[in-house]
């Protein structure tokens, strides 16, 4: 329960910061993408206008001259109809025309380019007269006529209508030159206006943020210490069971009737030693010799009580007594192990607490040789653990157990649990070495 709890606020910590970068980059995001258009469409429009003027120049300064020039040699029979160059001229003026109709945008220019087709066309007629007039010898000032009254007057007309598409398209560009200017004013305003807006998200995200980010960790905190609390209390409350502190007078009183006093004395002792490491003077932190030693002030009492069916070892090495430990921790899982293990198996059975070292951590193990769990069992109770259920019917106590490691250490930490029917059960505390509560 504890892991996915985490899990579901780091996961929402994690959505509410990325929220937070969003709104302080989506203002620039906007106006990047806003720039990218604009500048893009001036440059698309800028290069298509610049293309039409040069590809109108270049016809413009060389199709007259070399049209009248190739139309003369075609007269004076320098050249043959087969091999002249007018065709191909005309045809690649014809190209360009249909060429720069893709590029303006006035209809004025496109009424221009419309008349320059004629003037193609009639271009062609005339050279077909020509051609018609070559065939025989008495036409050739017919054909000089045709030349210099008809041709050279056409491709005059053919010129002074490209430059004139060439003057009003430099017009066309001088006026997108004052929209570019004037969208660049504006590109510069809504920069501004942009930035404000960043900023102003900067400052609301800042004084905002912090809080709106914080909370769940906040609340996360509340929740993991009341849980805490909970846990800490209920294993309290576990340790003072009146059915124990009973049942355990009664057995003082019983050896008192015997007349068995050092037993008594033993008792009385273990017992004083018992409930004076449970409270601790209110910390929640102990040496691990100090944790131990209330484990065998329980298990000599209780070996008081089931004398003929409990043994226990405690072998823990001095290099880990030293190391500091949530409180409470051995002593539920040693009296799971009795009342769950040695006390349900015919003959009763053994404890065995023995712990070791392992890198930056310590681990202590309850053994029992009792009834031992089924594998179905054992799944149950893992699963218990696991996810968090704190059905006492389940899990005896270690889910407080585990619980509470997890919520002091890290999910890095806490119990595992293996277990053979008729074999008996082991469970294993993994606690840190350098990490003290403080408490």
């Amino acid at each position: 329960m504890i892991g996915k709890k985490e899990e579901r606020q780091k996961s929402r910590l994690a959505t509410q910061i990325r929220i937070s970068y969003i709104i302080l980059i989506l203002p620039s995001i906007i106006f990047m993408v806003f720039a990218f258009i604009v500048l893009w469409t001036v440059n698309n429009r800028y290069k298509k206008m610049l293309s039409s003027v040069v590809i109108a120049s270049e016809i413009s300064l060389d199709f007259k001259n070399d049209f009248d020039y190739e139309t003369y040699l075609l007269l004076v029979g320098n050249t043959t109809p087969d091999k002249t160059n007018i065709p191909q001229q005309l045809e690649d003026a014809r190209k360009v025309i249909d060429g720069l109709k893709d590029y303006t945008t006035t209809d004025d220019n496109q009424k221009r380019l419309q008349n320059a087709e004629k003037y193609l066309n009639n271009l062609e007629s005339y050279i077909e007269k020509i051609k018609e007039n070559l065939g025989y010898e008495n036409k050739y000032e017919d054909n000089m006529l045709i030349w210099e009254n008809d041709v050279q007057i056409v491709t005059s007309l053919f010129q002074e209508t490209m430059n004139e598409y060439i003057y009003y398209e430099n017009k066309q560009i001088q006026t997108a030159q004052e929209k570019n200017n004037q969208l660049f004013a504006e590109m510069v305003e809504v920069s501004i206006a942009i930035f404000a807006i960043s900023i102003g998200s900067i400052i609301v995200v800042s004084s905002i943020g912090p809080v709106w980010i914080t909370r769940p960790i906040e609340e996360q905190v509340k929740e993991e210490q009341k849980q805490l609390r909970k846990a800490e209390f209920e294993l309290l409350q576990a340790q003072i069971n009146p059915h124990f502190l009973y049942n355990t007078l009664d057995a003082i009183i019983w050896s008192a009737e015997s007349g068995n006093k050092k037993q008594v004395v033993n008792m009385v002792g273990n017992l004083s030693d018992f409930f004076r490491l449970s409270l601790n003077r209110g910390k929640e932190t102990v040496l691990v010799s100090e944790e131990i030693n209330h484990v065998r002030s329980y298990l000599e009492i209780q070996q008081i009580r089931y004398q003929d069916i409990l043994k226990f070892n405690i072998d823990i090495p001095e290099s880990i007594n030293g190391y500091k430990m949530p409180k409470l921790t051995v002593q539920p899982i040693v009296e799971n192990a009795l009342y769950h293990g040695i006390k349900n198996k015919r003959g009763g059975g053994s404890i065995n607490v023995s712990g070791y070292e392992q890198g930056d951590s310590f681990t202590l193990v309850v053994k029992d040789d009792g009834i031992g769990m089924t594998e179905e069992r054992l799944a149950d109770v893992r699963k218990a653990i696991e996810e968090g259920t704190s059905d006492k019917n389940i899990v005896y106590g270690l889910y407080n157990v585990n619980e509470r490691i997890k919520l002091n250490y890290g999910e890095g930490y806490g119990i595992n649990i293996d277990s053979k029917h008729e074999e008996g059960t082991t469970v294993t505390i993994r606690l840190p070495k350098n990490f003290n509560l403080n408490r």
